[in-house]
């Protein structure tokens, strides 16, 4: 079982003037032993390479006004002692911060509820409401395309962030439903009609990848010199559902929901300490696999390689163990929450919020009791979408925050967990 190394842009590392440079301008360092991020500064100042990369690291404690210092990055290598302050730019650039200002959802219009798959397969609103929490599903139908659904849950958040599309320096769609095997990121570029064509990417990591797009994009920030960063959350699972299977096809809907992360002084940031995690052992427990066509279209009576060309191919529908998953969730998703909280140097006691992924209402509650989050400061909108992967989180945030629930100031511990398997979790600040 291994952590995840992020890595935005290419593996560097800083020479100025050919002197290494290490820790830069803070102090109490504590090595973040989860993970180590790579980072892309673009700064013009920076020529030669060398070996060590740049990590994340935790300065400081809790302050007693109640705010925070914050995880900031810098260089573990030889020599760092004598950097001298006319490097002080360099510094900024390594140690700026980042913070969340705006967010947005969509979902589509069709709505399924259990009795009407009840209808469809052998179940009952009862059966699945006391099982997993959900009563309600979206679905896409129609003309409806998830890149539409993803570009209007990006709309909402650049309005609330008051960010002119024209500002955003990277886009980062997190997906495992793509509608273009090569990735559907460029397409909410197009649709938001981006006229600096800002690199626009795809994440895939199920339904941590939200989690996953909210770390690289810190790395974009503090490391890369953006400002203004787009994160998108957008699956529609119910594609690659079984629907005659009982045991998945009650669980999943599609959704989409985004957040804008935006450069910021350190004193001001938004990202207190996070935790990544990956354990391919897991992958038989839940998957969606590559698989061949039954039909064999390699010919071999005319002197043909036999096998080629190859066949057809596409991805079978989900197969999981619920049970398993069941249980891989509720051991790694309080740990990761407890190892991030002790990277940020915060006690629980300083969280305002629990948002987790929503694809189980006994996980939630479990994770919630291991923690001893009172009831009343978990965020749940299971029960109305089910699980929508990547997007369920920032789905579940939008509606806490346009509610009034989440209000600026509030510390988040998020976290997501899915197939790979893979988990996450971040201690972050709303605002």
């Amino acid at each position: 079982m291994a952590s995840a190394t992020i890595a935005a842009g290419p593996t560097f590392s800083l020479q100025l003037r050919h002197q290494v440079f290490g820790s830069v301008g803070i102090s109490n360092l504590r090595q973040h032993q989860g993970h180590s991020l790579l980072f892309t500064p673009a700064a013009s100042t920076i020529r030669k390479r060398f070996c060590p990369s740049i990590s994340m690291y935790q300065v400081g404690k809790s302050l007693s006004d109640g705010t925070f210092n914050s995880v900031v990055c810098s260089s573990t290598v030889e020599g760092a002692d004598k950097l001298s302050t006319d490097q002080s730019r360099v510094s900024r650039l390594v140690s700026r911060g980042c913070k969340l200002i705006g967010c947005g959802s969509a979902v589509p219009a069709l709505k399924i509820s259990n009795d009407d798959l009840a209808k469809i397969v052998d179940t009952n609103d009862e059966w699945i409401s006391v099982r997993t929490g959900i009563r309600n599903r979206r679905v896409l139908s129609g003309k409806d395309n998830l890149t539409d659904l993803a570009a209007e849950a990006a709309r909402k958040a650049l309005e609330m962030a008051e960010v002119d599309p024209n500002d955003i320096d990277l886009i980062l769609l997190c997906s495992s439903t793509p509608e273009d095997l090569f990735g559907s990121a460029p397409q909410i570029q197009k649709a938001l009609g981006c006229k600096s064509n800002p690199l626009a990417f795809d994440i895939t990591a199920a339904c941590s990848g939200f989690m996953l797009g909210l770390v690289s994009a810190a790395c974009y920030i503090r490391g890369g010199g953006f400002k203004n960063v787009l994160v998108v959350g957008a699956d529609a699972l119910s594609r690659y559902v079984d629907w005659t299977d009982r045991g998945t096809c009650i669980l999943f809907g599609d959704a989409a929901g985004a957040v804008v992360m935006q450069a910021c002084d350190i004193g001001e940031d938004g990202l207190f300490g996070f935790d990544l995690h990956s354990d391919g052992e897991g992958q038989r427990h839940l998957n969606a696999s590559f698989k061949e066509n039954e039909s064999d279209r390699a010919c071999g009576t005319n002197g043909s390689v036999i096998g080629f060309p190859p066949k057809t191919s596409s991805y079978s529908c989900i197969q999981m163990n619920g049970k398993e998953v069941f249980r891989f969730a509720v051991r790694v998703v309080p740990q990761s929450i407890e190892a991030a909280l002790e990277n940020a140097g915060l006690p629980q006691s300083k969280i305002d919020w629990l948002l987790l992924h929503q694809a189980n209402q006994r996980i939630i509650d479990a994770v919630a009791t291991r923690l001893e989050v009172p009831s009343e400061h978990v965020i749940s909108n299971l029960s109305n979408y089910g699980n929508t992967s990547a997007a369920s989180i920032p789905l579940a945030l939008d509606e806490a925050v346009r509610s009034g629930k989440v209000q600026a100031g509030h510390v988040i511990a998020a976290a997501g967990f899915g197939a790979g398997l893979t988990w996450g979790s971040a201690i972050l600040r709303w605002g």
